[in-house]
C-alpha cells in the first residue's frame, strides 16, 4: 500500500501531468468566459429577433402524427386541431383549455404543467418536443466560440514559439562566446575541432548530393566494360 501511494505521488509530481491538469482547469474556465462573451455578443446582434438568440430556430413541418403536437383548443371551429407550435400569448388559453377538459381545481396551473412537459420555449414560441428543430442560435454560438478559442490558441502558440526561439538564440550566443574564449586559450585544439567539423560538413554535403546508380547507368557501365574487354581480346 505504501508503494502504491509512493508511485502515485511520483506520477502526479511529474511536470507534464501537473501542466496538463492546470491546462484543463484553465481551459474549462476560459471556455466558460468565451461562452458568456459570445452569448452577450449574439444577444446584442439579435436584439430585434423575438426571443433573442434562443428565437433563432427553424421548426420543420411535422412528418408524421407523432410530431403534429397536441390539441390545445386554440381553434374554436375545431377543438381537436393539433398545434406543433404556439406563441406565449396563447399559453394561458391553451393551459386553461387543457385544465378545463381534465376538470382540474386549478385549470391554468394544471394545463401549464402539461404544456411545459410537452413543449419547449424557443424565444417567444413554444415548440412540440417531438418536432425536428434546427437551432441556429446554438450552431452560430458554437462556430464563434470555436473561432475565438482557435485564434487565442494560435496567439499563445505563436508567442510560445517566438519565446522558445529567443531563448535558443540567447543560449547559442552564450555558447558561441564561451567557445570563442576557449579557442583563444587552446588554439591547437580549436583548430583540430574546426578541421573535424569541416570534414563532417563535407561528408554530409557529399551524402546529400549522392545519387544512387540507376539501371540505365549499370547497363551502360557493363556495356563499356564489355567493349573494352573485346578490344583487349583482339
Amino acid at each position: 500500500m505504501k508503494k502504491f501511494f509512493a508511485d502515485f505521488k511520483a506520477f502526479i509530481s511529474r511536470g507534464n501531468v501537473l501542466d496538463m491538469a492546470v491546462g484543463v482547469i484553465i481551459g474549462g474556465a476560459f471556455g466558460a468566459i468565451v461562452t458568456a462573451l459570445v452569448n452577450i455578443l449574439l444577444s446584442v446582434c439579435t436584439w430585434g429577433v423575438p426571443g433573442g438568440i434562443k428565437g433563432l430556430v427553424t421548426v420543420l413541418p411535422a412528418a408524421n402524427d407523432a410530431q403534429a403536437g397536441m390539441a390545445l383548443g386554440l381553434n374554436a371551429a375545431d377543438l381537436t386541431q393539433k398545434f406543433q407550435t404556439f406563441t406565449t400569448d396563447q399559453f394561458n388559453e391553451a393551459a386553461t383549455f387543457i385544465g378545463t377538459q381534465a376538470n382540474a381545481n386549478d385549470p391554468v396551473l394544471y394545463g401549464a404543467n402539461i404544456l411545459n412537459a410537452k413543449y419547449t420555449l424557443h424565444g417567444t414560441t413554444y415548440t412540440y418536443n417531438m418536432s425536428a428543430v434546427i437551432d441556429w442560435g446554438t450552431f452560430i454560438n458554437a462556430i464563434i466560440s470555436f473561432l475565438i478559442i482557435a485564434f487565442t490558441l494560435f496567439i499563445i502558440v505563436k508567442i510560445a514559439v517566438a519565446s522558445a526561439k529567443k531563448r535558443a538564440d540567447i543560449k547559442a550566443k552564450i555558447e558561441a562566446e564561451k567557445y570563442k574564449k576557449w579557442a583563444e586559450a587552446h588554439p591547437e585544439e580549436a583548430a583540430e575541432l574546426e578541421r573535424k567539423k569541416a570534414e563532417e560538413e563535407a561528408e554530409a554535403e557529399r551524402l546529400k548530393n549522392y545519387k544512387p546508380a540507376t539501371t540505365d547507368d549499370v547497363v551502360k557501365l557493363l556495356a563499356e566494360i564489355s567493349e573494352k574487354l573485346e578490344k583487349k581480346a583482339e
